[in-house]
């Protein structure tokens, strides 16, 4: 059974920086593309940040150049380090795998990051 776990979010002020965390079990992170996605309130679930098996990575325009993702396949996890947090970023932070062998999708159950003006 594939589970991700969330942990990292909190409440930090604007400029200041936070890492999530996505630690997965039941799939090796090292063979799947992993993802960040955020939802804030009344808005649609986006996808902020993605790295494919090989390592490559992409971001959304509002947060290219502040947020970072990675992975360590030794711990299984996956990271987001978050720069120079703005009050726009504040929502529920989503940890995404899509399995490589069956195409199926899971999430984490989110973890909240609110930043402060």
């Amino acid at each position: 059974q594939v589970q991700l776990v969330e942990s990292g979010g909190g409440l930090v002020q604007a400029g200041g920086s936070l890492r999530l965390s996505c630690a997965a079990s039941g799939t090796r992170i090292s063979v799947n593309s992993m993802a960040w996605y955020r939802q804030a309130p009344g808005k649609q679930r986006e996808r902020v940040a993605h790295i494919t098996s090989g390592g490559r990575t992409t971001y959304a325009d509002s947060v290219k150049g502040r947020f970072t993702i990675s992975r360590d396949n030794a711990k299984n996890t996956v990271y987001l380090k978050m720069n120079s947090l703005k009050p726009e970023d504040t929502a529920v932070y989503y940890c995404n795998t899509i399995i490589y062998s069956t195409g199926i999708g899971y999430w984490g159950q989110g973890t909240q990051v609110t930043v402060s003006s």
